[in-house]
């Protein structure tokens, strides 16, 4: 069984990156810098550490993701005021824009996937994600 599983989560795991690069191929932006799009639109404003988290990726990595989304006008970083060393970051205009194009590809994937299952498989399947991503990720 878990060779099988293995196998899956392959074949699922290749479909996803190459549909996500397809879609991120269409714009200027990279997967990273697509990705931390979708973090600050689903989530707002935050701190680079907090966006490091939420990325999964060292603050460094976070910051050059940053650095280049600033100067594609996607994101502007503005210091806090009680602390001038804690920027908050937030998408622009032309950010929550691209946010909102990129989220309604993974809505229409969404459902894609929901319109080959029947209601109590869609429901299984969410239980079965959520407990995924909160036990091993």
């Amino acid at each position: 069984m878990r060779d099988q599983l293995t196998h899956e989560l392959f074949t699922f795991f290749n479909g996803f990156s190459s549909w996500e690069n397809s879609v991120i191929r269409a714009s200027d932006l990279t997967v990273s810098e697509a990705h931390a799009i979708e973090v600050l639109g689903e989530l707002g404003k935050m701190n680079m550490k907090t966006l490091a988290q939420k990325l999964g990726v060292t603050t460094g990595t976070t910051t050059v993701t940053v650095d280049r989304l600033e100067k594609k006008e996607y994101a502007i970083r503005e210091p806090v005021k009680e602390d001038r060393r804690v920027y908050l970051i937030s998408l622009t205009l032309k950010g929550k824009q691209a946010y909102d194009e990129h989220h309604q590809y993974h809505a229409s994937l969404s459902d894609q996937i929901l319109s080959i299952l029947s209601e109590d498989e869609a429901t299984q399947f969410h239980r079965l994600l959520q407990k995924i991503n909160e036990q091993v990720f």
